[in-house]
């Protein structure tokens, strides 16, 4: 963990081709975000976009790392990989597209719904992806007063 003026930051490695472990830093993000007492609703959507994140570099990319920081007004996610990446960004933003393999789905993932979950659940999201080099996603989650 290291700190940068009011923001923390948190780094996980995602373990590829390890569904056992997959969406583990998802669950640490959520127990670090109830402690520092944010809302459920942000802790839900920060959670959830993330496991979708996490599952997605475990199909598709071998694995990857996953950056958080906390800041009083917002949350920031980037998940970054070196995996095959993303040939075309708008085609596998349409719920239900996934170049998933059977035998990934026969497990029930692939369903086509990750990253159109993260923008649903994200209030910002972009995608930044190379073929043959790897994906970054940025998510911003804003911190609603209550």
């Amino acid at each position: 963990m290291t700190q940068e003026s009011e923001a923390l930051c948190f780094h996980f490695d995602v373990d590829g081709n390890n569904f056992v472990s997959a969406g583990e830093a998802s669950v640490q993000v959520k127990k670090l975000l109830r402690q520092m007492g944010f809302t459920p609703d942000l802790i839900r959507r920060v959670s959830i976009a993330m496991y979708e994140g996490e599952i997605n570099m475990v199909i598709h990319a071998g694995g990857g790392v996953a950056d958080i920081c906390v800041e009083p007004n917002k949350v920031c996610v980037t998940l970054t990989d070196k995996g095959k990446g993303i040939e075309n960004i708008e085609l596998a933003m349409q719920e239900g597209f996934s170049t998933a393999p059977e035998n990934i789905r026969a497990l029930g993932f692939g369903a086509g719904m990750g990253l159109p979950n993260m923008k649903r659940y994200a209030d910002n999201m972009e995608i930044d992806s190379k073929v043959g080099v790897g994906t970054t996603i940025n998510m911003e989650f804003f911190v609603n007063e209550a």
